[in-house]
């Protein structure tokens, strides 16, 4: 199954408090901001098969309301997707994300 069809089951988020407190503590990122990306366009997802030992696990590179670009590895568990991590991209996935963004205005 693609990324996106995982999503397209999910019917919302589950939190833990501790990847909520580490994703402000150490990267400035809300809660807020980490589930705003999943609605916004572009949204490149992938999977993450080399942190995917005992979950199927995804990364997502997209942007907030505010125009923030982060990148998120998350999870999905039965109906919910589950953010494990958040931050701002590097310049590598930055450049990987325009170049996402220009394929999908073609």
């Amino acid at each position: 199954m693609k990324p996106y069809d995982y999503l397209r089951q999910c019917a919302g988020f589950e939190w833990d408090e501790g990847n909520d407190v580490k994703n402000w503590s150490k990267h400035d990122v809300t809660t807020f901001e980490c589930e705003e990306v999943f609605f916004h366009q572009p949204l490149a997802l992938a999977s993450d098969e080399k942190h995917s030992k005992r979950e199927t696990r995804f990364r997502a590179l997209g942007k907030t309301t505010s125009g923030r670009w982060l990148f998120i590895a998350f999870t999905v568990r039965k109906d919910k997707v589950r953010i494990i991590s958040a931050r701002d991209m590097t310049k590598g996935e930055a450049r990987e994300y325009k170049e996402y963004e220009k394929r999908k205005k073609v």
